[in-house]
């Protein structure tokens, strides 16, 4: 079977991906070959004998820079004709869920672990297609940010997840938060699940959760009305159906 997604990474810390690739989700996917992650250790494309991946930056400063020469090397290696090279950096494109789904319905990605004070500028000149930023934070390095991307990415890849329509629900899928959920028991603590989720009527608990999900946007991420601000019929279901967790 030809996996539909391949990704790459290039990492000085290998290991950090074992324990991630091989549970949940992308581990079955893995297993049964609907995707193909592989992780490559950067110093494979240093130079012998010390297989050096990082030296001083030039013009003084804390810290180290990776070098060139492995990263262009290892791409260089690893690049196909339908290959699309990231650079995980806190300078990127912000990944939202419409970023994630350009990057899933890519057949192959190289995703560049950055590490330390960051890369030398040539690798984005010469073999980087764009920058991706997870979030406005520092980390220690880019292997976290990677996974992020993979795991998100993944859940959309056909086959990965088995029920596709639960996508659809969730948090930031068509800019909006994910509605509040309940299980059993009924009560708890003299909490009562919505009387509508128990009515058995499911048109009526699909409008009552699109209308929580609407308010929960506006209460704790009100930007994301600012991109897609609500219809009619969505405002209408609003005022229907009251914040239940207000």
């Amino acid at each position: 079977m030809t996996p539909i997604w391949r990704v790459d990474v290039i990492t000085t810390f290998p290991e950090s991906f074992a324990g991630f690739l091989e549970v949940s989700l992308l581990g079955k996917a893995r297993a049964a070959g609907t995707i193909d992650v592989r992780v490559h250790n950067l110093r494979d494309w240093a130079e012998p004998p010390h297989r050096i991946t990082d030296d001083y930056a030039y013009g003084g400063g804390p810290g180290m820079v990776l070098k060139a020469e492995p990263i262009v090397a290892a791409v260089e290696d690893l690049r196909g004709p339908d290959a699309w090279v990231g650079l995980l950096t806190p300078q990127g494109r912000p990944l939202r869920q419409t970023v994630v789904a350009e990057l899933a319905a890519r057949p192959h990605l190289i995703l560049i672990c950055g590490r330390y004070e960051g890369v030398d500028e040539r690798v984005r000149t010469l073999v980087v297609d764009e920058e991706i930023s997870v979030g406005d934070y520092v980390l220690s390095g880019g292997e976290v940010a990677a996974m992020v991307v993979i795991d998100a990415a993944a859940r959309l890849v056909p086959g990965v997840v088995g029920d596709a329509d639960s996508l659809v629900g969730e948090s930031h899928a068509g800019e909006r938060l994910s509605h509040p959920q309940f299980t059993r028991p009924d009560e708890f603590r003299g909490l009562r699940v919505p009387a509508v989720l128990l009515s058995g009527h499911h048109a009526r608990v699909e409008q009552w959760r699109r209308a929580q999900a609407l308010h929960r946007t506006q209460r704790r991420r009100p930007d994301l009305l600012d991109r897609r601000a609500p219809s009619d019929e969505e405002r209408q279901l609003m005022q229907e159906f009251p914040p239940s967790d207000a």
